[in-house]
Formats: C-alpha cells, sequence, structure tokens
C-alpha cells in the first residue's frame, strides 16, 4: 500500500550536509520508491493527483521522526555466537583461540541456521536496514545466511570467506575448494532471486590467502562486477606479517591482485601509510570504521578525519564479534568518542600550567550529524548502494526508521528537531527504534508505536 508519513523527517545530502523537516512529509508508493519529500504536502498533491488518491496517511508524534535506515558495512555473522568472548586478547591470539574454532562448527548446517537466524533477527531490531556480512568458509551454510536475510527482507551482501593458508588445520581450504566454492556461491546467490541480497568477493585477510586466491578472487569479482570486501590495517602485528609475506604494503598486496575497486569495502585502516590511503582514493575504495572492535582488541583508534579529508568514504561496521555489540547506533556513539580521544591525543598539556599546546591546530572531533551520515548514506555509499538506499532522494527505495525519543522516558518538553537526534544518538537505542522498513516493507514494528498502525 501507498504510504504518506507526516511529521518529523530526517536525513544526510552528503557528509556535510544535514537536511530535516520538522512538519514536514515523505510518500512512498506501492512498490516501496520513495515518491514525494517536503514541506509542502498539498503543493505535491496538486502535482500528483492520482497517486494522491490511494495514500494511507500516517500522522507521527512530535517526540517521533522518520531517517534512513542504519548500514553495517562490516559484520561476521557466525560470531554473533561468540559476542564478548576473549576481548583482552590481541587480534591474532583471539582469532586462534575463539574465532577459527568457532567458525570451523558451520559446518554443521543445523548449528548455522539457528546462529544466522538470530543474527539477522538481532540486526533488524537494532535497525539494520543493510548489512555487510562475512560468513565462514562453508558453501552450504553461507548460502543458509543469504537465504534468512532474504526471508527477514533485510537488504544484504553476503561473503564466503575465503582463506587458503596460515590457518588453523581444522578450518582452511586449497586454493582449487576455495575458488570452486565461491563461484557455486555466486551462482546460489542469483538463483534465490532476491533483489535484496548480493554476493560479495571475502578474502579474509590478506594473509589467510595466497598470493594465488586473492588473484583468483580479484578475477571473479572483475568477471561478474561484484562487491569486494576484507580487512586492512587493523593490527600492527598483522600489518609486519602481511609485509614480511608479500613484500610490499598492505593495501599493495590487494591491488595486485585486482581486489581494489569501486566496490571494495576495507575494514578498519586504522593503520594506513599515507600512500596506501592515495591508492584507496585513487581505485575508489572505501573504509568501514569498526570503533568498538578497535577499541576491544587493543588495536588502535582510527583518525576518520584524516581518511574524509583524503576523500575516501568511509561508513561504520559493528564487527560483530571484535565489536561487543550488533548495533550501528553503538557504533555511531562509539564512533564520536573515538574521536574525543583521537583529539586528546593531539593536544598536549604543558604541565604546571594550565594550559594546552596544540599538535594538530586543524583537527576537528566529528560531529554528530557527521557520525549519522556515516551510519546511513556513508554507509550506503562504502557499500556502493547509494543508487538505492542511504537517504530520502526521490526515486531510492524507502529504508527506514521510525524512532520515538519517548519510550521509556518522555521529554519533560517539547524538543526541537536538532534535540530529537541528538537525544536519541547520545540516549536512545534499540528501544527507540519502534518500526524499521526495507524498500516499503516494514520488517519490524514494536506494538506501542504512538500512531497505532
Amino acid at each position: 500500500m501507498a504510504t504518506v508519513f507526516f511529521g518529523i523527517i530526517v536525513h544526510t545530502k552528503s557528509f556535510n550536509e544535514f537536511e530535516s523537516f520538522e512538519n514536514g512529509f515523505l510518500a512512498v508508493d506501492g512498490a516501496g520508491k520513495i515518491i514525494g519529500l517536503g514541506h509542502d504536502y498539498q503543493a505535491w498533491v496538486s502535482s500528483n493527483p492520482d497517486q494522491a488518491k490511494t495514500l494511507f496517511k500516517v500522522q507521527m508524534s512530535d517526540n517521533q521522526f522518520l531517517m534512513p535506515g542504519f548500514v553495517d558495512c562490516h559484520i561476521h555473522a557466525p560470531q554473533f555466537a561468540q559476542m564478548g568472548l576473549g576481548l583482552d586478547m590481541p587480534l591474532l591470539d583471539w582469532l586462534n583461540t575463539y574465532t577459527f574454532p568457532l567458525e570451523a562448527k558451520f559446518v554443521d548446517l543445523q548449528y548455522s541456521q539457528q546462529v544466522y537466524k538470530r543474527v539477522v533477527e538481532a540486526t533488524v531490531r537494532c535497525g539494520t536496514t543493510l548489512a555487510s556480512y562475512f560468513a565462514t568458509n562453508h558453501l552450504e551454510s553461507t548460502v543458509i545466511l543469504a537465504r534468512e536475510a532474504a526471508s527477514q527482507g533485510q537488504r544484504a551482501l553476503v561473503g564466503k570467506v575465503c582463506s587458503n593458508c596460515n590457518s588453523p588445520d581444522f578450518y582452511v581450504e586449497t586454493l582449487e575448494e576455495s575458488v570452486t566454492a565461491t563461484l557455486a556461491f555466486v551462482e546460489e546467490i542469483r538463483k534465490l532471486g532476491s533483489s535484496l541480497v548480493l554476493p560479495t568477493i571475502t578474502p579474509r585477510f590478506a594473509l589467510s590467502c595466497s598470493k594465488e586466491l586473492l588473484k583468483n578472487l580479484g578475477d571473479i569479482a572483475k568477471r561478474f562486477d561484484l562487491h569486494v570486501q576484507s580487512h586492512i590495517s587493523e593490527n600492527l602485528a598483522e600489518i609486519d606479517a602481511v609485509k614480511d609475506i608479500f613484500n610490499t604494503s598492505y593495501a599493495k598486496a590487494y591491488d595486485n591482485a585486482g581486489l581494489l575497486t569501486n566496490k571494495t569495502v576495507m575494514a578498519h585502516g586504522v593503520h594506513l601509510e599515507d600512500d596506501e590511503v592515495t591508492l584507496l582514493k585513487t581505485r575508489g575504495c572505501s573504509v568501514a570504521h569498526c570503533p568498538a572492535s578497535n577499541t576491544m582488541l587493543s588495536s588502535g583508534l582510527c583518525d576518520v578525519q584524516r581518511l574524509v579529508t583524503a576523500g575516501i568514504t568511509v561508513g561504520l561496521g559493528t564487527d560483530v564479534s571484535g565489536g561487543n555489540s550488533a548495533s550501528i547506533h553503538n557504533a555511531l556513539l562509539r564512533a564520536l568518542e573515538v574521536s574525543k580521544h583521537i583529539s586528546f591525543f593531539k593536544t598536549q598539556n604543558i604541565h604546571g600550567t594550565g594550559k594546552a599546546k596544540s599538535q594538530d591546530p586543524n583537527y576537528v572531533q566529528l560531529k554528530y550529524k557527521q557520525a549519522l551520515y556515516m551510519a546511513t548514506l556513508g554507509g550506503a555509499k562504502a557499500l556502493s548502494l547509494d543508487h538505492l538506499t542511504g537517504n530520502f532522494t526521490l526515486g531510492k527505495e524507502f529504508d527506514a526508521l521510525l524512532v520515538d525519543v519517548s519510550v521509556d522516558e518522555n521529554p519533560m518538553r517539547k524538543l526541537s528537531v536538532d534535540e530529537l537526534i541528538e537525544k536519541f544518538i547520545y540516549t536512545g537505542g534499540e528501544r527507540n527504534i519502534v518500526e524499521v522498513f526495507v524498500a516499503g516493507k516494514r520488517i519490524k514494528k514494536e506494538c506501542r508505536s504512538e500512531y497505532g498502525r
């Protein structure tokens, strides 16, 4: 059914451009496309009389607003089963102690179904309308993840993980197995016939793939024009190991295999060298900023402003289970915290004077509206799907959240639009996301929604 929402509507148009309509409207047609947006509904009706006749009207309350859905640019679906465990370890120890043994269990399809059903449910509850999922090395269980996302109505990129070296004996593929299973997976996703779910080429990271495997994966991505996802420059020990094996920088190891494209998103980028930043920009690659896992696994603090200034698109990732939450709202808040922490390091106190000396006078902390961009349109751009989703541009698909800041805490006065957004970011959570829409279809509804649909 075609629908028109009345009330507060917010979205972003760029990293520094936030747009809001305090007494606005947003119209969605029966196919789930956005057909109207603005302040003057009557003028729109006059221009679209036939469409206006069939619209179901929804009036939001003063404490509610409509915003684009959250985009999770980097999440390991199988690791949902171990979220919150082993986070006092550095990355490589954590992988060997917890992650590889867990992921090896996904040869069991019944176990896979249980976990993947739960992780999609959890991310939808948290308002994730688009997720870029890593699965495991296993073809059959990765197909289960793709089917689960399609079944629950979530937009998703899904990748069968590839790793043929520097992995435990119980969880490693041969070159031939990895390439064959990747090609089979691409075919299986096409058979699903879902416009919401796409395959993405997924080398785990350079350390777990031979040069031959990386080159094969780059060739497959080029042949079928596929998305690519992996990790880069997360941890200093990892970076040193990559340089020893490939005799080049981390980014160049991927580039030599043809894996850096305008449909590539690389997670982390904490310790990228200047020439690597330039290479990613030149190739049109994006970065998934994962502030929670970078902190939890003691990897470092990613300077998002440095990447954005260099012209790189940055989205957000939960990086479950290196990150301890499946919520992009949580990642958004952590991104703001990390930016503040970086600003502390860029200013040193002059002992005994109570004054501060600026080490980088040009550094500016992230603002909450910029973080909102990374969580929505920035994430969609990072995943090369911003032509479909990410904001409320006319013609895009209606992927959206209806947020109610009065859930559990009714404001004592009427809040301005900016105050509503800020309050949700700094004090809100899953409980405040009362409805979730993907391509116009409602995939989450809380019974407490005030307008009673």
